[in-house]
């Protein structure tokens, strides 16, 4: 039987996702299969790639790596404000930071200049 997607936006403003309902045609009667797209999708990607590297396509670069994972900390420290015993994305959250720290070092050591304005543009330091 076919399926067509049926896009519900969920209300609460710290969610930042949109799940689609598969529904048959036809049918009326309510279905529990939701599929969560990601928070992160190409588009906001390649935003960020497009602010703080190179271009939109640079994906490689410390700076864009750095404004990659600091967003994706934020949207997870929101998710943890709300679900405290959630320990995966716990985990998640801190591989994340520890590999920001890394290229935060790295690009530190390589170029202060490029260092500085990061941090700069996106508020990491006090």
């Amino acid at each position: 039987m076919p399926r067509s997607g049926v896009i519900h936006s969920k209300e609460d403003a710290s969610w930042s996702a949109t799940r689609v309902q598969l529904v048959p045609e036809g049918d009326n009667r309510t279905h529990k299969s939701y599929f969560f797209m990601a928070y992160l999708t190409a588009e906001k990607k390649q935003e960020l790639f497009g602010k703080y590297g190179k271009s939109n396509t640079d994906t490689g670069s410390p700076e864009s790596q750095i404004a990659l994972f600091s967003y994706r900390i934020s949207h997870l420290t929101e998710h943890l404000k709300q679900n405290k015993h959630d320990f995966g994305t716990q985990r998640s959250l801190l591989r994340l930071v520890g590999k920001r720290r890394k290229l935060l070092m790295y690009l530190k050591e390589v170029d202060i200049e490029r260092y500085r304005a990061i941090i700069k543009t996106l508020n990491l330091r006090k």
